[in-house]
């Protein structure tokens, strides 16, 4: 059973290699002078038009994560070693794990962009390229690969990956209502370049006192296009049960055994809204909410591999008799043939199309000038990406100041799924010049290696001309 879970802790690192998701610069949502405050709520409007330099006009990589390298690696005796060396104490080990432990990696680039006042309001136009990553492992897997089998239940379920990429053109307009109302909305229609979805539902083990219950549910998803399975004959038997109620024995069908890009094109099609509103409480205060990515992508030729392996071991009744057919020998290869196919993925081939939706976002905020001295604000932002197992939150508290007209910068501190974070900005905005660059996520120490023993890091930054 050991190789068996072996195997199966396996499959899911392999699925954690397959990982991103997208986010903005939150630490300039309250920042003067920032143009792309409307990706974050489409009802802000900006008071100069500009457009975009192509490629550069917003360019945003960030990875957040509440499991870094400090988490897995010990200082021990002077010397580096992995959790599962047996002088990591594993009660110091396991307290340093969430319940579950989730990386998001994002990149978005801004293809081109423009925004300008018109039909009575601000319009906006955007070409971005966005990937989306995700990955979930649960708390129970380190706890089996430091500790072992030594409980009576073991539940290692609960894996997934994930991972898109689309190309979108939003079109965006904003308006005045009266003097305390702004609202905004965005269309955005989208090219799906491929998805793959890759869970691990179930994969548990039971120890009882006759036998063992084991079970194993695991499935991957694919929509992109040209990317084929690569198989392998199985070479393990299942049984099926006939009409008689006597057992057949046949060989299992082809298992997943790798993955070749044959070709490349889009492979899928859809929409989605961003809707955001401003009120503005008097001259001091305001506050501000918005939904982003309310939509969906309509795939198609989905490929699916999947195992849905089941095995009680109290079922297995030996005769003595090496003529019966339930002999030993013959359990005993039903039983090796039953352990081994638990963890094998086997190809459905092309299932159809499927309709998948974007993962949501909501921001909330508010904003308050300080009445000393009004080129200085305070913001409070909460936002908050709704994606199943892959869900996080923040809350973000800056300080802003825009001491000049072509200059303002802004310093906050976050707090959330990912832990603590410091954020800050920097916005160089001349007349027809207007150069940014922020990072929500500020490297923290890096090992000597230069890896960050934290897996949170962002950074952005654009160029833009206003006119």
């Amino acid at each position: 059973m050991n190789k068996i879970y072996s195997r199966i802790a396996a499959l899911a690192l392999m699925l954690a290699s397959v990982n991103t998701m997208a986010q903005d610069l939150e630490s300039a949502f309250f920042a003067d002078g920032y143009l792309y405050r409307h990706e974050m709520n489409p009802a802000i409007e900006n008071s100069q038009n500009y457009v975009s330099m192509l490629l550069l006009g917003n360019l945003n990589f960030s990875m957040s994560g509440n499991l870094g390298i400090r988490d897995v690696m010990f200082h021990k005796n002077g010397n580096l070693m992995l959790f599962t060396n047996p002088q990591v104490d594993a009660k110091e080990f396991l307290n340093g794990i969430p319940g579950k432990s989730k990386i998001n990696e994002s990149n978005r680039i801004n293809i081109m962009g423009a925004g300008f006042k018109a039909w009575g309001g601000y319009n906006t136009i955007g070409i971005n390229i966005r990937t989306n990553v995700n990955v979930a492992v649960p708390k129970s897997l380190f706890e089996l690969a430091k500790n072992g089998l030594t409980n009576q239940t073991y539940d290692i379920g609960g894996y997934g990956a994930h991972a898109d990429g689309y190309a979108e053109v939003a079109l965006g307009h904003s308006r005045k209502i009266n003097d305390h109302w702004r609202v905004g909305g965005k269309v955005k229609f989208l090219v799906g370049a491929g998805r793959i979805d890759a869970n691990v539902n179930d994969a548990t083990l039971t120890l009882g006192p006759d036998g063992y219950v084991a079970q194993v549910d695991a499935e991957l998803s694919s929509n992109v296009k040209g990317l084929e399975f690569k198989t392998k004959a199985s070479e393990h038997y299942k049984y099926v049960t006939l009409d008689d109620n006597s057992l057949k024995r046949e060989l299992r069908g082809d298992y997943l055994n790798g993955f070749e890009l044959k070709s490349f094109r889009p492979n899928g099609f859809g929409v989605a809204f961003d809707l955001g509103a401003e009120y503005k409480i008097n001259d001091d205060w305001r506050v501000l909410a918005s939904v982003l990515d309310l939509g969906f992508i309509a795939w198609k030729n989905t490929r699916r591999a999947a195992t849905n392996g089941y095995l009680n071991t109290d079922d297995r009744l030996f005769n003595v008799s090496n003529s019966a057919g339930n002999s030993f020998s013959k359990e005993w290869d039903r039983l090796g043939d039953d352990l081994a196919s638990l963890y094998q993925l086997e190809d459905q081939g092309d299932v159809g199309g499927r309709t998948t939706a974007l993962a949501a976002t909501m921001n909330i905020g508010g904003e308050y000038v300080f009445p000393y001295y009004r080129k200085l604000t305070f913001g409070l932002l909460n936002t908050t990406r709704i994606n199943g197992k892959y869900t996080w939150t923040n809350f973000r508290l800056s300080a802003n100041v825009a001491p000049a007209k072509w200059f303002s910068a802004g310093v906050n501190f976050g707090i959330g799924t990912f832990g603590p974070s410091f954020g800050w900005v920097l916005n160089v905005h001349p007349k027809g010049f207007n150069l940014f660059l922020g990072m929500d996520h500020t490297l923290g120490k890096l090992s000597k290696q230069g890896v960050p023993l934290s897996s949170n890091a962002e950074l952005s930054m654009g160029l833009n001309f206003p006119f």
